[in-house]
C-alpha cells in the first residue's frame, strides 16, 4: 500500500478512542459556530457546488491552515512527550500569532482553550501540561495525543478530516450542497488528508507558510457581511 495513505497501528498500550472523543462534534469546543472564510467565500461566489467546494477545501488542506496546523500539532506532541515546556510555550505562542485575522485568531483560541479544559477536566493524564491563557486549537490537540500516547499519524489524519467535516457541514448549512454531496466531499479529501498529515510529520517550525491569500482576505471581508451564520 501507498505509505502515504497507510494508517499506523496503534502499538500495545496505545489507545485511539479518546480521538473519537475529541473530534466529536459533542466534544464542547463549539466548532459548528465556525466556518474558516467559508461563508464569505459562498457569499462571493468562489463556492457555489461540489467542485468548487472540494476545490476549496484542497487548497485549505495543502497551501493554508490544514497544512499549518498539523505542522504545527505535531510539533506541540512533541514537545509534551520530550516535556520541553519552553519549545511547547514556542509552538503555541507560533501558532496564535499566525492567525491572518481577529476571527481566525478567535476561531482557534476559543476551541484551544475550551478543549483543553474539557479534556483536562474529563481526560486528564500526568503528562498533559495545563496552559494558562490561549492557547492554539491544534497544540491542544497534539497536547492531548501525546500525553494520552495516542499516535501521532492517527492524531493528524483524524485531526485534518474533522477539521474537513466541519467545514462540509457548515457548506450543507449554508446551502451549496445538500447532504450526499457532503459525504463525496469527505470522501474526495480523505487522499489529501492522508497526504498532508505524512507530510507534516517531517517539517520543521521553519516551514511554515501558506498561500491561500484570498481566504485570507475573505475572513476580514467577513468581520463586515450584511448576514452571517458562522463567527469567521
Amino acid at each position: 500500500m501507498d505509505d502515504a495513505v497507510l494508517l499506523e497501528a496503534p502499538e500495545k498500550g496505545q489507545c485511539i478512542l479518546p480521538l473519537f472523543a475529541w473530534l466529536s462534534p459533542s466534544y464542547p469546543v463549539g466548532c459548528y459556530a465556525y466556518s474558516h472564510t467559508l461563508e464569505w467565500a459562498v457569499e462571493a461566489g468562489d463556492v457555489r457546488n461540489e467542485e468548487t467546494l472540494i476545490a476549496w477545501l484542497i487548497d485549505q488542506m495543502t497551501l493554508g491552515f490544514g497544512r499549518n496546523d498539523a505542522l504545527l500539532l505535531s510539533h506541540a506532541y512533541r514537545a509534551v512527550e520530550a516535556e520541553d515546556e519552553a519549545a511547547l510555550t514556542t509552538v503555541n505562542e507560533l501558532a496564535l500569532a499566525l492567525s491572518p485575522s481577529a476571527e481566525l485568531y478567535l476561531e482557534t483560541s476559543q476551541q484551544g482553550r475550551s478543549f483543553l479544559d474539557a479534556t483536562l477536566a474529563a481526560w486528564p493524564a500526568p503528562g498533559l501540561p495545563a496552559l494558562e491563557g490561549e492557547v492554539a486549537f491544534p497544540v491542544a490537540i497534539g497536547m492531548a495525543a501525546a500525553a494520552h500516547d495516542v499516535p501521532l499519524p492517527l492524531t493528524l489524519s483524524a485531526y485534518l478530516f474533522g477539521l474537513v467535516q466541519t467545514l462540509v457541514s457548515a457548506a450543507i448549512r449554508l446551502a451549496p450542497i445538500g447532504q450526499t454531496a457532503g459525504i463525496r466531499v469527505c470522501a474526495t479529501l480523505a487522499k489529501t488528508v492522508q497526504e498532508v498529515a505524512q507530510e507534516a510529520k517531517g517539517l520543521s517550525l521553519d516551514d511554515v507558510g501558506g498561500a491561500t491569500f484570498r481566504a485570507d482576505l475573505g475572513s476580514f471581508h467577513h468581520e463586515n457581511q450584511y448576514t452571517r451564520l458562522f463567527r469567521s
